[in-house]
């Protein structure tokens, strides 16, 4: 017996119901045992064995008028087919969890100037309402989430829009304002009425590039009319160095309103200044990939979130 072909094509392919039938004579060794648990009639089981014979072009069955016996060769691919069986199985159990809403991997992507602040609401937030989600927090520079976002590597981002980059959508959180932060004895302190243009001339320390924060804050000095002479002198890797900068006297700062409580109450030399109205402000969203495959899973827990973040001192988007 050898294995069906037609002249030029591969060796044809045992079927799912093949394997099937098969498994179930081997482990009944009875054609009617063996049919009615897998729900088949007789003929037809017997009828997709000799199938699968041809297909493999061995005979897998040695049959009498009394009983059924495996062939060697049945007996050795028995255990192949029965394990083929249980990975389509996997597959199958696989897949209704991958249907299943807020299960498996989220890789979520956060920007520095989020994650302190805001990762305490959203760990939460899964931990009660999604516990069948597994979230994998990555922290990292707009950029780089981008890239990772484009290519696969992340499936969400928490990070300040807008973006401009294509291909993306985002699901706007909240505004939130820039305060200044400044010591104790600084001229501004204590003050809910400054105006932008005291950024003119005010000695600001800002985060090192590639921060979205900097560019952010510089867009707001360029809005109060800064020039280009009233540079940038010192500059951090993060907002904790930034904010004991200045309690060192080295200069002001911005900081996000969500920031404000977690790194001030470190140093009791700092304190703050508002802006008059309008304040300068960030949008914080979530952004996906245009057309994701979990658009509306994402478009949930923004939802979710926007509920959950209502504690923080930001305006809520709509």
């Amino acid at each position: 017996m050898t294995a069906s072909t037609t002249p030029g094509s591969r060796p044809r392919q045992p079927s799912l119901a093949q394997l099937r039938a098969f498994a179930a004579v081997a482990e009944h060794l009875h054609f009617r045992d063996a049919a009615a648990d897998i729900g088949m009639s007789q003929p037809a089981l017997s009828g997709a064995v000799s199938a699968l014979e041809e297909v493999l072009g061995v005979q897998l069955l040695e049959r009498t008028t009394r009983k059924v016996l495996l062939s060697p060769a049945g007996e050795r691919l028995a255990a192949r087919a029965r394990t083929v069986l249980d990975a389509v199985g996997a597959l199958i159990e696989e897949a209704d969890a991958a249907r299943a809403p807020f299960t498996g991997p989220l890789r979520l992507g956060v920007i520095p100037t989020v994650a302190p602040y805001l990762l305490p609401t959203v760990l939460r937030l899964v931990h009660d309402a999604y516990p069948a989600l597994d979230l994998q927090v990555h922290e990292e520079q707009t950029a780089s989430l981008l890239d990772g976002l484009a290519h696969g590597r992340l499936d969400l981002l928490l990070l300040a829009v807008p973006l401009g980059a294509p291909g993306t959508t985002e699901l706007p959180l909240f505004d939130e304002d820039f305060v200044l932060v400044m010591p104790h004895e600084h001229w501004l302190a204590g003050r809910g009425d400054i105006p932008r243009e005291a950024l003119k001339e005010l000695d600001l320390l800002l985060l090192d590039e590639g921060h979205c924060l900097r560019d952010q804050a510089l867009d707001v000095c360029r809005e109060a009319g800064r020039t280009a002479g009233a540079a940038v002198t010192t500059s951090a890797a993060g907002l904790a160095t930034l904010v004991q900068l200045v309690g060192g006297g080295l200069g002001v700062t911005l900081l996000p309103r969500t920031a404000l409580r977690v790194e001030t109450d470190r140093n009791d030399q700092l304190t703050t200044g508002c802006f008059a109205d309008p304040a300068p402000s960030r949008r914080i969203a979530l952004v996906m990939r245009s057309g994701a495959a979990r658009q509306g899973e994402f478009e949930e827990l923004a939802a979710a979130l926007r509920e959950a973040l209502r504690e923080l001192p930001v305006r809520i988007a709509a």
